[in-house]
C-alpha cells in the first residue's frame, strides 16, 4: 500500500481536500493533516462539523495534528518513504511560507521536508486573482522542486454538475502521481477543421 501525505489548509475549496483523501484512501494510506482554519472554511462550505468529518475518514486515514511538529511525517528520514506531499486546497498564507521555508506548523513543515528530500509536492492553489507576490511564490516554490497546481476545471470533458468539476481538479492532482482513477473523461481528440 502506497503513502501520501495531504494537508488541507484554510483556503475556500475544502471539498477539494476531501475528495482527494476519499480517493486516495481507497488503495493507498493517507496521513492527514488538517489546519484550523480549513475546519471553519469546511463548516462554512460543506455544513458539516469536524467530528462527522473525522468520523466518516476510513481506516486507511491516520489523521495527525498540524500542531504536532514532531510526527513521523515531519521527519525526511520518514516522508522519503512516501509517494510526496499534497496540500489541497493550499491557501496564500502556506503558499508563502513554503516559498520562504517558514516551518511554523507540520503542514509547511511537510512542504518544507519534501522539498529539500526531493519528494513530489503539490500545492493546489485556490485563488483569484493573483497578485505579483503570489506569483513571485509560486515561482520561488517551482524552482525549488515543487508543483503549483491551480483549481481550474476543464470542460472538455462537459461537465454536468459542480461535481464533476470538482473530480476533474482531485484527477488532474492523482495523474501527477500516477494514481488510477475514473474521475473524468480524458481527452481523445478531435476532428480537424479547415
Amino acid at each position: 500500500m502506497k503513502k501520501f501525505v495531504v494537508g488541507i489548509t484554510g483556503a475556500s475549496g475544502f471539498v477539494y481536500g476531501k475528495r482527494l483523501v476519499e480517493e486516495l484512501s481507497k488503495n493507498n494510506f493517507v496521513h492527514l493533516i488538517v489546519s484550523e482554519a480549513a475546519y471553519v472554511v469546511m463548516e462554512k462550505e460543506e455544513g458539516i462539523k469536524k467530528t462527522q468529518f473525522l468520523e466518516s475518514l476510513n481506516s486507511n486515514v491516520e489523521v495527525i495534528s498540524n500542531k504536532n511538529i514532531a510526527a513521523s511525517v515531519s521527519s525526511g528520514s520518514y516522508l522519503t518513504k512516501t509517494e510526496g506531499v499534497i496540500i489541497a486546497p493550499c491557501s496564500m498564507d502556506t503558499l508563502s511560507a513554503v516559498a520562504n521555508g517558514i516551518s511554523t506548523n507540520l503542514i509547511q513543515r511537510v512542504c518544507d521536508v519534501a522539498l529539500k528530500e526531493r519528494k513530489k509536492l503539490v500545492l493546489l492553489v485556490r485563488e483569484m486573482p493573483f497578485s505579483l507576490v503570489h506569483i513571485e511564490n509560486m515561482r520561488k516554490v517551482t524552482l525549488a522542486g515543487g508543483i503549483v497546481a491551480s483549481a481550474s476545471p476543464g470542460f472538455y470533458h462537459k461537465p454536468k454538475t459542480v461535481d464533476d468539476m470538482i473530480n476533474f481538479v482531485v484527477g488532474k492532482v492523482l495523474d501527477i502521481f500516477q494514481v488510477e482513477h475514473n474521475l473524468y473523461k480524458r481527452w481523445s481528440g478531435g476532428d480537424e477543421t479547415v
